[in-house]
């Protein structure tokens, strides 16, 4: 009698009676293009990204130091963006330059096509100002 429960025993699964969990084949591939399409998409997106805060914060920089004229400000953008390698979306001219209570306020608006793949395209479009 115990050599019949011991053998009837050990034909049962060690983690008792139930579905086996997991993940199937299917699944993962699933999953791996999902997440990698993500990544791909964060990769692309990113750079522009940078750009727009780059220039940002060149409008915040060049605002806080209130020059008199509008020009003096396309100008100043102008040379900040030869220094900073990433702004390549706008230039000083595409700056919209208004006074509100004695301050200068630079804003700008932009939009980017990124390439997806073939003849799919992501519009993002940025725009800001200075404080």
């Amino acid at each position: 009698m115990t050599a019949g429960k011991l053998q009837q025993t050990s034909r049962r699964s060690p983690r008792g009676p139930g579905r086996q969990r997991g993940i199937t084949l299917f699944g993962l591939l699933f999953w791996a293009l999902i997440i990698g399409f993500g990544a791909y998409l964060v990769l692309r997106v990113f750079p522009t990204v940078n750009e727009f805060l780059t220039i940002r914060s060149a409008v915040q920089k060049i605002a806080a130091q209130q020059p008199p004229t509008v020009a003096e400000v396309r100008a100043a953008f102008d040379r900040q963006r030869d220094i900073e390698y990433s702004i390549t979306s706008i230039s000083g001219k595409d700056l919209l330059i208004t006074k509100e209570d004695d301050r200068v306020v630079v804003a700008f608006a932009y939009d980017k096509l990124i390439p997806i793949y073939g003849p799919v395209y992501l519009l993002v479009k940025y725009e800001g100002r200075s404080k």
